[in-house]
């Protein structure tokens, strides 16, 4: 898969708490910093409080493998309120959504627009079982991003660079999916 194509993985897991509880730690825009392996603090930005379409947030983040840099991310999808008229999806689903920016032109030039987003995020909730479906998705691209700087300097491993990349996304998911479901599982 080359980064062009917009290549993407997802995790999921099931917990053992009412959607209601795990919605409130997935829209924690804080919450990621006790869990992901790369995302060390946020904030909101431009007077936002909390989650709400079209709000930004400024993500901090570290790599021992690299120096550490800032994102900022807007989020585009905030739907699936219980009951919500005009949703087509099933009763009780929600999801989270959020497109990742380099505003600050780390890996070429500065991108303040969600086309130019250097990944996309998702969390879907669904209710099953007394519990709740969690799962967690990303799509790399199209703009810029740390594994764009790697592939150019090496673009004959590009592929063998994306799924390395993908499989580093997986490992923090995993780590994210199963720190939310011991949280909510704890508060029920």
């Amino acid at each position: 898969m080359r980064y062009a194509d917009g290549p993407g993985t997802q995790c999921e897991v099931f917990v053992g708490a009412p959607v209601e509880r795990v919605w409130e730690l997935v829209t924690d825009i804080g919450l990621p910093t006790r869990l992901s392996p790369e995302l060390q603090r946020v904030a909101w930005l431009d007077g936002a409080d909390g989650p709400a379409v079209g709000a930004r947030f400024e993500g901090h983040n570290s790599r021992a493998d690299m120096p550490d840099w800032r994102t900022v991310s807007e989020i585009i999808e905030l739907t699936g309120t219980v009951g919500q008229a005009g949703s087509d999806a099933p009763a009780g689903r929600r999801v989270f959504a959020w497109g990742v920016m380099d505003a600050d032109g780390r890996y070429g030039e500065p991108v303040s627009d969600l086309a130019g987003a250097l990944a996309r995020w998702r969390f879907e909730l669904t209710p099953e079982d007394g519990g709740t479906r969690l799962r967690q998705s990303v799509v790399i691209g199209p703009g810029r991003s740390g594994a764009s700087l790697v592939i150019d300097a090496k673009p004959e491993l590009e592929e063998k660079i994306v799924d390395f990349r993908l499989n580093e996304l997986r490992t923090g998911m995993t780590a994210t999916l199963e720190g939310i479901k011991s949280l909510a599982e704890q508060a029920s």
